[in-house]
C-alpha cells in the first residue's frame, strides 16, 4: 500500500504534470500543493529546509518522505505497473527515452516555454536571450528524432504506452506555446499526442 501521497506543484509545469498524469493513469489518488516559482516560493527557508534543498519543484512526498525529480517521482509510482515492462531491454529502451527528454527534450522546448510564455522576452537577462537560437535548435532536432520513431512505432518503445510516452507527452503536446516551435512538420508526433490524449484515464494538463 502507497503512503499518502502530496504533490508540491506548479500546476502549469509539464514536469509536475507528468506526476499527476503518471497517477491518473495508476488510479492513484494524489493531493496536490501549489507553489508559485514567479514569486520564489520554492527559495523560501521553509521549503529549502522542508521540501527540496534544491529549491525546486515537482517533489513527490510520500508520507513523510520526500522524492524531488519528476520522472524519479513517475518510477516510483508505476513500479510494478504496467506502464513500466517487464522485459530488462524494454525497460532499458523506456529508461533511454526518458533520460533523452531531460538532457535533450526539456531543457530545450520547455526552458523556451518557460522564459517566452511565463516569464517573458523583456525580463530575461542578455545571457538567456543570447541561448533562444541554441535552444530552437536543439529543440527541434529533439523533436525530429522523436519523429522518426514514432512514425516507425506507436509509442515510444514499441507497441506499448510506457512511462517514456507520460515523460515527453509532458512538454510535447504544449511545444507551441513558446519558443518558436511548431508541430506542423512533425505528423508522427502529432498522431502519438492523439493516441496518448485518447488513453481512458487521461487528465489534462489544466484539470
Amino acid at each position: 500500500m502507497i503512503d499518502r501521497l502530496i504533490l508540491h506543484e506548479y500546476a502549469a509545469s509539464g514536469n509536475c504534470y507528468k506526476i499527476r498524469l503518471t497517477a491518473a493513469h495508476l488510479g492513484l489518488a494524489i493531493e496536490r500543493r501549489h507553489y508559485d516559482i514567479l514569486a520564489g516560493e520554492t527559495r523560501t527557508a521553509d521549503f529549502l529546509a522542508q521540501v527540496n534543498a534544491n529549491g525546486r519543484i515537482p517533489v513527490l512526498q510520500i508520507g513523510e518522505r520526500f522524492l524531488p525529480e519528476s520522472n524519479a517521482a513517475c518510477w516510483y509510482l508505476a513500479d510494478g505497473s504496467a506502464l513500466i515492462p517487464g522485459d530488462r531491454f524494454a525497460r532499458a529502451d523506456m529508461l533511454r527515452w526518458m533520460f533523452f527528454e531531460q538532457y535533450h527534450h526539456e531543457p530545450n522546448i520547455a526552458t523556451l516555454r518557460f522564459w517566452l510564455a511565463f516569464v517573458g522576452t523583456a525580463a530575461l537577462s542578455d545571457l538567456q536571450r543570447a541561448q533562444i537560437p541554441g535552444k530552437q535548435a536543439a529543440g527541434k532536432a529533439a523533436l525530429a528524432l522523436m519523429e522518426d520513431q514514432l512514425a516507425r512505432r506507436p509509442y515510444l518503445t514499441g507497441d506499448a504506452f510506457t512511462l517514456a510516452d507520460i515523460a515527453l507527452y509532458a512538454y510535447s503536446h504544449v511545444a507551441e506555446e513558446g519558443g518558436g516551435f511548431s508541430l506542423a512538420g512533425y505528423p508522427a508526433i502529432r498522431a502519438w499526442l492523439a493516441r496518448v490524449a485518447d488513453k481512458p484515464r487521461h487528465v489534462a494538463i489544466t484539470d
